[in-house]
């Protein structure tokens, strides 16, 4: 037993010698050591291995240059589960870049004529407009956005933005300005089309707004309060949007993409960077409403502007009145079936009047068909081509009639004129 303690004790030191030395060694050179990964680059990024021939179950791949790496696409979804890859963000950069280029800004002067009144502050004027008989002329300048339509000039835009304005100019995203002619409005869709001289301009690519649906990613592009040509970013809320009051034919794309002042006329995208809308309103904000927008749908705009340039004009059928949906408890009391309309008002010398129809007929069936409500009634009318004729279903009742009675009356359609909006 000695011996053995004699033993350790005499080899204990160089033991302790020799761990320091492997110590040191490791500290030191890590490299010497068996399996060790080779140095990294000098600046410190990690360098990646490529997998040999001998690893099963891999592939040997040789590994990609410069000039044969491509990026992921702009909007590439993230990596399915299971394949070891990392998630790829989904980014709008490629459908901005596409789009943006063609939306522009739209800058307006009107010349309006106030009371002028002594002693009165401005903004006070327009209340005593009816008494009295001096007036000053004063430039009010406003903004909003457009877009361009096509290679020739033409611009699209809301019909409010540009309404009785004496000078129209617009700005290009790439900083350029002329001035703009109109070339047609059409105040029942709230559009107009303006035309710009200018070489190379980058029109925007349409798409189908038919083909949206509701959670799809959407895009605004505009000129909201000035500020220059901003993007915000939403999902389609809903689709076939109406009875909102802001035009005569709704059927608008909701969105809670952000849309402010100035951002009207200006382009709705969808992730490819397409036009699928023209921004148009906002529900006000004062109302303690967020998040709640519309646009007009391309595909309705594809036909107004088409027959802008081409006649100057929206051609609709008309038959001259003004008519209102009855509320479901209006109809369920009288009788009526749902989705019937109620004539408020016939105008004088039109078609209408002409075959008898008078204020508080209900209009229950347009051709043998019944209808929902006045916003269909008076897209079925309007889609007819002036020269043709439309039959209705009416039933009329007290002080005309002393019992409802049913008739059914066909009524030539004539040309809507300008100063008929709101009415069929």
């Amino acid at each position: 037993m000695s011996n053995v303690l004699r033993l350790v004790k005499w080899a204990s030191p160089w033991v302790a010698l020799g761990l320091g030395i492997a110590l040191l060694v490791v500290f030191l050179r890590p490299d010497w050591l068996p399996g060790a990964a080779a140095p990294g680059p000098s600046d410190g990024s990690s360098a990646l291995l490529e997998p040999g021939p001998g690893d099963a179950g891999v592939p040997s791949q040789p590994a990609a240059t410069p000039d044969s790496a491509a990026p992921p696409p702009a909007s590439a979804p993230a990596a399915e589960a299971g394949t070891g890859a990392a998630p790829v963000m989904a980014s709008y950069v490629s459908a901005v870049e596409r789009s943006a280029p063609a939306v522009v800004n739209i800058y307006t002067e009107r010349v309006v004529r106030v009371p002028q009144l002594r002693g009165l502050p401005p903004e006070m004027a327009q209340y005593f407009g009816d008494m009295w008989n001096s007036y000053r002329e004063r430039v009010e300048r406003s903004l909003g956005s457009g877009v361009i339509y096509d290679a020739e000039g033409h611009v699209v835009t809301n019909y409010h933005v540009v309404a009785q304005a004496t000078q129209v100019s617009v700005q290009l995203r790439d900083g350029r300005e002329a001035p703009a002619r109109l070339v047609g409005s059409d105040r029942d869709t709230d559009l107009a089309v303006l035309q710009v001289q200018l070489s190379d301009l980058p029109a925007i690519e349409l798409g189908r707004s038919g083909r949206l649906q509701v959670g799809e990613p959407v895009l605004a592009i505009g000129n909201p309060l000035g500020l220059g040509q901003t993007v915000t970013q939403g999902i389609v809320s809903a689709t076939g949007r109406g009875r909102l009051g802001v035009s005569t034919f709704e059927n608008f794309i909701q969105t809670d993409a952000a849309i402010n002042f100035g951002n009207s006329g200006g382009a709705l995208v969808n992730a490819r960077g397409e036009l699928v809308g023209i921004n148009t309103a906002v529900i006000a904000r004062d109302a303690g409403i967020e998040g709640i927008g519309f646009a007009i749908p391309v595909d309705l705009v594809r036909g107004v502007v088409d027959a802008i340039v081409r006649e100057g004009r929206v051609i609709r059928g008309w038959i001259g009145i003004r008519p209102r949906s009855l509320k479901a408890e209006e109809a369920r009391q009288f009788g009526f079936p749902e989705g019937s309309v109620i004539v408020t008002a016939v105008y004088r010398g039109a078609p209408a009047a002409t075959e008898g129809v008078r204020p508080g007929d209900v209009i229950t069936q347009i051709e043998g068909n019944p209808i929902n409500g006045a916003e269909e009634l008076l897209a079925r009318i309007a889609a007819l081509t002036p020269g043709d004729s439309v039959t209705i279903t009416v039933r009329r009742g007290p002080p005309f009639e002393q019992q409802p009675r049913e008739y059914t009356l066909r009524i030539p359609v004539t040309e809507r004129p300008a100063q008929a909006a709101a009415t069929s």
